[in-house]
């Protein structure tokens, strides 16, 4: 995989480069409430306006049904990269039509634009082979060369990810070599105790990684909604918790493989419940009551990990020596619901172990809750990404960069 260091060394003034990023930031009407995906890609950006490319950036940004929706536009994205990097930033209100080829067509050497939403048009996400390509050739005719650095993207075969840089000189930006960098050190060259931490909603969607990392971790931890399908296959009532019962066969599966491979498997041992959600715009307080994981009530739901959870997760991690996290450990948007996924975020931060907090809602999490994200070994900037390769999944747009 050629990376951007090999480009800049060929060197790039007058070249219009094409950067894949995700901008694909949270939104609360037109407010960004978490720039983290931006300033990850803002290196490679700059690195490229210095040496005298016309930087022309490309993303997606929420699930708009392939046509223009203001609620998804990336003027907000563009206006905050305008501000990280310290100069104008054009914006172009489409992607390939008349206003993205005279912005890309003005450009000056050094000069940085950013293309309406990729997802505005039906052909970037479409499983129709012919039809992506052809909007890969359209985004194509607005470079002379790629760079791959949306890593929260490259598991998806979208035109952008996939399709284009087969039609253009490319490469890896930097952002994309660092996860890459950081995720083999999850996989291949390990330093143990290896302990994972998962939580989220849904155990569906962590399956395929608790699969594989059955093979390679020493412990696993899980909380969130995920939780409560494990602790019903245990026997015990969840109430009206979070519950995917059709996963409990592999779920029980997959408890019997962790005994039998010594891989400690960590469960609440008391959780945080309450007879109704909290409410997330109000914040109004919830008054939640902690009772043992073996005895929520029926009419009562799980929302959080309990104190002796927490006590219990630190100190399972205090050891370790490799960490991985994705998901939180409750509700915590809603402050009566935040410490548990607060907790998980400390023993990271306090432990000596090489620290992965694998994107996200844990990310936004450990924004959100105030944390300095230097203190962990590494934020990654995407969730899906992350899971799917250390699941050992191919990655297309991972693929797509390679030689």
């Amino acid at each position: 995989m050629k990376t951007i260091d090999e480009l800049l060394a060929e060197g790039v003034a007058g070249k219009r480069v094409f950067v894949r990023a995700d901008l694909n930031v949270p939104l609360e009407g037109t407010t960004i409430t978490d720039d983290g995906r931006i300033r990850a890609v803002q290196p490679t950006i700059e690195k490229l306006a210095e040496a005298g490319a016309r930087v022309v950036v490309a993303s997606h940004l929420g699930r708009p049904k392939g046509a223009p929706d203001p609620a998804f536009s990336l003027a907000p994205a563009a206006a905050r990269l305008g501000e990280l990097l310290k100069t104008d930033v054009a914006f172009a209100t489409d992607t390939v039509g008349e206003s993205a080829k005279a912005v890309v067509a003005g450009l000056a050497d050094g000069q940085v634009a950013v293309v309406e939403n990729l997802r505005f048009n039906a052909g970037e996400t479409s499983k129709d082979d012919a039809e992506r390509g052809a909007f890969a050739d359209q985004l194509a005719e607005l470079a002379d060369v790629y760079v791959g650095d949306g890593f929260g993207a490259v598991h998806r075969k979208h035109a952008s990810v996939f399709d284009l840089p087969a039609r253009l000189p490319h490469v890896a930006g930097g952002l994309i070599a660092t996860e890459v960098g950081v995720l083999k050190k999850l996989t291949e060259d390990v330093r143990r105790p290896y302990a994972v931490v998962l939580g989220g909603a849904k155990v569906s969607d962590k399956l395929g990684v608790i699969d594989h990392l059955l093979e390679k971790a020493d412990r696993i931890l899980v909380g969130g909604g995920m939780a409560y399908t494990f602790l019903k296959a245990q026997g015990h009532e969840v109430g009206i918790s979070l519950l995917q019962e059709d996963q409990i066969p592999t779920v029980l599966e997959y408890l019997e493989r962790a005994k039998a491979k010594g891989v400690e498997f960590v469960l609440p041992v008391d959780v945080l419940v309450s007879p109704e959600f909290p409410d997330l715009k109000t914040k109004a307080p919830a008054h939640p009551t902690t009772v043992a994981a073996d005895a929520i009530p029926a009419d009562q739901e799980g929302l959080d990990i309990g104190p002796e959870t927490r006590k219990l997760y630190a100190s399972k991690l205090a050891d370790a020596a490799t960490v991985f996290w994705n998901g939180p450990m409750g509700v915590f948007e809603h402050p009566d619901y935040a410490e548990g996924t607060k907790a998980v975020a400390q023993a990271l931060v306090d432990s000596p172990a090489f620290t992965v907090v694998g994107g996200g809602d844990s990310a936004a999490a450990v924004r959100i809750l105030g944390f300095d994200e230097n203190a962990f070994g590494h934020i990654s900037t995407g969730g899906g990404a992350s899971l799917e390769y250390l699941e050992g999944k191919t990655l297309p747009g991972l693929a797509a960069l390679e030689d």
